[in-house]
C-alpha cells in the first residue's frame, strides 16, 4: 500500500521552467524537489512568527473582500481568472 498521496498544483510557466531547471541541475525529480521546498517552508512558517501571523492576517482580511468563504470560492475566482486570461 502506498504511503504517498499524488496532488496536482498549477504554477505559472516561468515558475515552472525554473523548478524544473533547478530539478534538473540537482539530479532530482520534481516531486524530491517540491517535497524539499514545502519543508523548507513549513519549518519556516511556524505559527509564532510574527510575520507568518501578519500574512495570515491580510490573507484573510482580503479573503473576506473578495467573499471567499470555503475551497469552492477559491476554484471559481481561479476559473474566472483563467477565462479573462
Amino acid at each position: 500500500m502506498r504511503t504517498a498521496k499524488t496532488v496536482s498544483i498549477t504554477l505559472p510557466p516561468e515558475l515552472l521552467a525554473k523548478a524544473q531547471d533547478r530539478a534538473r541541475s540537482e539530479h532530482r525529480t520534481m516531486s524530491e524537489l517540491f517535497r524539499e521546498a514545502l519543508r523548507h517552508y513549513i519549518a519556516g512558517a511556524e505559527p509564532s512568527d510574527p510575520g507568518w501571523e501578519a500574512l495570515l492576517r491580510r490573507t484573510r482580511e482580503t479573503g473576506r473582500a473578495l467573499g471567499i468563504s470555503n475551497e469552492k470560492d477559491v476554484e471559481r475566482l481561479s476559473d474566472d481568472f483563467r477565462r479573462e486570461a
